[in-house]
């Protein structure tokens, strides 16, 4: 029960950081400064961080013209949520 817990709190940190990351890199852009570099946001997004990219994605209206974004962020959301389900049916079934 206990990696369960540290797996959804290792899951929501993940999630706001890369949301986080998602505002800082839109307001760098704005004020033409240095960038994060997209390898950063991808490695976030793939250990974890993929909804909340997604969702500061779309909240800040940044990387929105990059199809890899627009389509992969999704697509990993979904992967790591149903991950997240197998392992939460694991934990109480």
């Amino acid at each position: 029960m206990d990696a369960f817990i540290y797996l959804l709190i290792y899951m929501l940190l993940m999630n706001i950081w890369l949301f986080s990351l998602m505002g800082i890199d839109k307001r760098r852009s704005k004020r033409k400064s240095w960038r994060i570099k997209e390898r950063n946001l991808w490695t976030v997004a793939l250990v974890g961080g993929a909804a909340g990219g997604w969702i500061g994605m779309k909240l800040y209206r940044h990387k929105t013209k990059h199809k890899a974004f627009m389509f992969l962020f999704p697509i990993l959301a979904i992967i790591h949520l149903a991950a997240l389900a197998y392992i939460t049916s694991e934990f109480y079934l």
